[in-house]
């Protein structure tokens, strides 16, 4: 692979003081590929979302930008004029390489539009950086809006095995898989104890984990159906956490949470993220549709198992007895796993995730990117 070295390169994508894991992701890519030896900038949004697109509370982020990162708001998705402009201005920089995060198809024509007009300059390699490529949350225009980012793209980098075979449906420009890799942005993980006291927990619990921004999608509802079966209510010590905003109508659960839930439903401050982690048995995904998830790889980061459904990308990444456990999608199997998982003893896990989380490095993925810039 090419390592990337010495090279002007632009990230177009979520990032400070916009919140979330795309901006995480951007965030901490710019770091590795500045650690290269790069220089980096990201374009992220001025104005990202109209109102019936972000359910949650809020779109920023409370705390100062990050150190040690170029981030200039330039992108407003729903303006065309502001499209040519950011377009033109990218252009005569001369970027060697344009990275540019697609996730949405509502953004497609402002991506593809700004990179079409960037690569008039006949230098910028424009690499769709593609995290999904068919939403999970259909909308008329996500086809045509697809195509026309691709079409702009020179090449494309997946996180999943999924998604590489959804841009292989469009197009045979070249296009490399390179698995999500480890979030290691949220600081080391702590010991449980202190993590438990930290939030407040009963040292004496186990508990699990749905961790991230609830949307129907992400399958609560079959968690919060598994922990009323009757097996697990019997379990004293057991606790769910659920942490993360709503980005629907909470109502909807609330007749499912039972005494053994516990709802932190705000949004949850990078720095508290260690706790939650580390504090966790078992980091569980019921998610109905997957492509890849970034909460696998914070987990990995924590040395925690996991339970995910047998969905989109989720069983490449969480191999089924060796970091935790694969089960189909309805609560009852949801519910198999989790005591499948309370009777092994709690280390079972460690070593295989801790060997498995070293292939997910960031400089493996930066180096995957550099493959991609070896064909004009």
């Amino acid at each position: 692979m090419t390592k990337l070295q010495h090279k002007k390169i632009v990230i177009i994508g979520p990032a400070h003081p916009l919140r979330g894991g795309l901006a995480a992701f951007n965030e901490r890519l710019a770091r590795q590929l500045t650690a290269q030896g790069n220089e980096v900038s990201i374009h992220t949004f001025s104005f990202q979302y109209p109102g019936f697109m972000f359910p949650g509370k809020t779109q920023y982020a409370d705390g100062p930008a990050p150190d040690g990162l170029h981030i200039e708001r330039t992108v407003h998705s729903m303006n065309p004029l502001n499209w040519l402009k950011t377009g033109s201005r990218i252009r005569k920089e001369k970027p060697d390489i344009v990275i540019i995060a697609y996730w949405l198809p509502l953004m497609g024509p402002a991506l593809g539009t700004i990179a079409s007009i960037i690569r008039k300059n006949k230098h910028s390699r424009i690499i769709g950086l593609v995290h999904n490529l068919i939403p999970h949350e259909k909308r008329p225009g996500d086809k045509p809006f697809t195509r026309y980012f691709v079409n702009q793209c020179h090449a494309f980098i997946t996180l999943s095995k999924e998604v590489l075979a959804d841009i292989k449906q469009l197009t045979n420009k070249p296009v490399v898989y390179s698995p999500h890799p480890v979030y290691d942005s949220f600081g080391d993980p702590v010991p449980a104890t202190v993590a438990k006291q930290h939030l407040g927990w009963d040292a004496n619990k186990r508990y699990l984990l749905f961790f991230g921004f609830i949307r129907a999608y992400k399958g609560l509802d079959l968690l919060l159906e598994a922990f009323a079966d009757r097996r697990i209510q019997a379990i004293e010590n057991l606790e769910l956490v659920v942490a993360g905003e709503f980005y629907e109508d909470r109502k909807k659960y609330d007749h499912l949470i039972t005494d053994q839930v516990k709802i932190c439903s705000d949004f949850i401050p990078n720095e508290e993220v260690k706790y939650y982690f580390s504090a966790a048995d078992l980091i569980v995904q019921p998610y109905k549709t997957a492509t890849q998830s970034g909460i696998s790889q914070m987990a990995y980061h924590f040395e925690k198992p996991m339970l995910v459904t047998a969905v989109g990308g989720l069983p490449e990444i969480v191999p089924d007895g060796k970091a935790g456990y694969v089960v189909a999608l309805d609560s009852k199997s949801i519910a198999d796993g989790i005591l499948r998982f309370l009777a092994q003893p709690p280390e079972v896990f460690s070593s295989f995730i801790r060997e498995q989380k070293q292939l997910y490095s960031w400089e493996h993925f930066a180096d995957s990117l550099g493959s991609l810039t070896d064909t004009q």
